[in-house]
């Protein structure tokens, strides 16, 4: 065991981790469509296959961990201990008709590990966030004319949230047949939900001397709930030459059993809070995709996901003064699905050459609309990406139980994603980011003979 090597791998993890959890609390996203429903649904793929548009259902190699797919586990090699850390730094251009803006980002993406249990038992843990949610804005518009001080009356309008769900998983994959794999993930997510409104009148250029009273909102709430996936793989060795992974997953949909708030107030003091229970809900997901690998050198695969937000309820403020009232509704979301597609390229995964050795990745994606904003359907989003992988341990030493080649990688790959408006009312957006992650492949379990 080469010390030094585990020594340096330990060192760099450790500088990333709280540097990733930093980035994360400065927001991480920064989208007007996050202050919908439960924000933006995160991307649960890694940095290696987050290259290739995201494919992951019938991804399964013992030196890389796949949460997406738990079956996956099962191919954990019985000598190593896998780790794997990843961060993103993005830059958002949004557009509103002639206004636009920039804002810049970073956020921490995952950290898991995983490792065999018995043979043909595999298992990984790990943290990934499930939504997120930042973003500020306001507009501003006229309103109406005074009639009795003869003055522009000017409504603002002011938005800003923060939060988003986290989740903290463990799971499980079995093989118990050749070929045929079976897992199971079980999360525990929880987070916050954070968005604040205010509507201020200006009359003369002052909201203090208003006739007209402004109004300050908040909607919070505070969830726990849990999170279950099951999913199996099918690989069949076609020839010597090639291999076909057949994957599919389910996401167990429910109602999150946890309070969620709204307080009201006004210029003149008057307030309203309301409160509802069980006002959000998780989608059930459907996802079905495939790999096609030849001679270890070429890796082409496709996915599609089919995620239930349709059927899923918000918290809904219904009513006027007193008779106001928060409850569940449907309407903010409707189903989406998504289609992923990538490759991945090693020229020669043994060769004594490093750049033979390195792994050139791209892949694309288009997602349908998932949420409704006043009635209209909200944006879809199609991108592309590319990356490559760079081992980071020498080919002679780092062999598993078949003296496979399984390395440590760099793992580095950017992405361009466009969120388009679907009228004018609408913010289109674009998002350039940057995508950093380091897998661990270590040796940790073999036993050592001394001559």
């Amino acid at each position: 065991m080469n010390l030094k090597y585990h020594l340096l791998s330990l060192a760099i993890a450790c500088t990333l981790m709280p540097l990733g959890l930093r980035a994360q609390s400065n927001g991480g996203v920064n989208s007007s469509y996050s202050r919908f429903g439960l924000g933006l649904p995160a991307d649960q793929s890694q940095s290696h296959n987050r290259s290739m548009g995201g494919v992951a259902q019938g991804l399964r190699d013992g030196y890389r961990i796949n949460m997406q797919n738990p079956a996956s586990y099962s191919a954990n090699d019985s000598l190593t201990f896998l780790f794997d850390v990843g961060m993103s730094l993005q830059q958002i251009r949004m557009k509103q008709q002639d206004v636009k803006q920039h804002v810049n980002s970073t956020s921490f993406d995952y950290v898991n590990a995983a490792f065999r249990l018995a043979k043909g038992l595999g298992m990984s843990a790990g943290f990934v966030p499930y939504t997120n949610i930042g973003y500020s804005f306001s507009q501003s518009n006229i309103v109406t004319i005074d009639p009795y001080a003869q003055q522009t009356v000017t409504q603002q309008l002011s938005y800003n949230g923060s939060g988003g769900l986290h989740q903290a998983y463990v799971g499980v994959g079995w093989e118990p047949l050749k070929g045929f794999s079976v897992g199971a993930n079980f999360g525990y997510i929880w987070g916050n939900v954070n968005n604040y409104m205010s509507q201020t009148f200006y009359e003369n250029g002052s909201a203090s001397t208003s006739n007209y009273s402004s109004l300050y909102s908040s909607y919070t709430a505070a969830l726990k709930t849990w999170k279950g996936d099951i999913g199996v793989q099918f690989r069949k060795v076609l020839n010597p030459r090639n291999r076909l992974t057949v994957g599919a997953t389910v996401g167990l949909g429910h109602t999150i059993g946890s309070e969620a708030s709204v307080l009201r107030t006004t210029q003149s003091g008057d307030t309203i809070s309301r409160t509802t229970n069980d006002g959000y809900q998780i989608p059930m997901t459907y996802s079905l995709g495939a790999a096609w690998e030849h001679r270890e050198r070429l890796l082409l695969a496709a996915d599609f996901t089919l995620e239930q937000w349709g059927k899923c309820t918000t918290p809904h403020l219904q009513g006027a003064g007193s008779d106001l009232i928060y409850s569940p509704a449907t309407g903010d979301y409707k189903n989406r699905f998504r289609i992923n597609a990538g490759m991945e390229y090693v020229p020669r995964r043994y060769a004594r050459s490093y750049f033979q050795r390195v792994n050139y990745r791209c892949g694309a994606y288009y997602s349908s609309p998932y949420l409704k904003v006043n009635g209209l359907d909200g944006p879809k989003e199609y991108g592309i990406t590319a990356g490559i992988g760079l081992p980071i341990s020498n080919s002679n030493t780092h062999k598993n139980v078949l003296n496979i080649y399984t390395p440590s990688y760099l793992n580095i790959g950017i992405q361009w994603a466009h969120r388009p408006a679907g009228s004018s009312s609408l913010i289109s957006e674009d998002v350039l980011a940057v995508k950093i992650g380091l897998t661990f492949n270590e040796r940790w379990f073999m036993k050592w003979k001394f001559m």
